[in-house]
């Protein structure tokens, strides 16, 4: 497996491997996928921001991908990010979401930022937040029935992890420019 920074050639299987978790999962409360031209735009959107999105490739494949964006974008929350992780269907089970997870770690680590959240959806996402309890992440708390999605109401998952000293010290690099609603 290889981990590498994903780029516009991506594309296409960054709107397959999300399209499917719109259509087929609850990690995202999106319904429709986006094509190959809005996955590119959101990839820039995340790189112009110096955040890491990255890809796993098994086979020369793209089989997983995981990125960093702001939280929020209030200027407050400068050193937060939530994480995002998504899986091929036929490529779960192979510690892709854990691979990627983990280098978007290291690197949002790298940028001097000090906490990551996650916000899983679906109470019952047993395998996402699985990972995140194996990354390192504490759950938070559960809002429930926020979401409508395949006809019921779901609950996320608040979960957090700490990055470089967390909150025991005072940042040591400037953090996010965040403005905005």
């Amino acid at each position: 497996m290889i981990i590498r920074a994903a780029t516009q050639d991506d594309a296409p299987a960054l709107a397959a491997i999300y399209g499917d978790a719109c259509l087929n999962g609850v990690g995202t409360f999106e319904e429709v996928p986006p094509g190959p031209a809005e996955m590119a735009q959101r990839l820039a959107a995340v790189q112009a921001r110096g955040l890491p999105y990255v890809v796993a490739e098994i086979d020369g494949a793209v089989v997983g991908l995981a990125y960093a964006a702001p939280f929020r974008l209030r200027a407050a929350y400068r050193y937060l990010v939530e994480d995002s992780v998504y899986v091929a269907p036929d490529a779960k089970g192979l510690g892709v979401g854990r691979a990627v997870l983990a280098r978007v770690i290291d690197d949002c680590e790298a940028l001097g930022l000090r906490q990551m959240m996650a916000v899983i959806g679906g109470s019952d996402n047993a395998g996402s937040i699985g990972l995140h309890t194996a990354m390192g992440f504490r759950r938070q708390g559960v809002m429930e029935a926020v979401g409508y999605k395949f006809g019921r109401w779901m609950d996320i998952v608040l979960m957090q992890r700490p990055l470089n000293a967390g909150a025991d010290a005072p940042p040591d690099a400037p953090g996010l420019e965040l403005r905005g609603v």
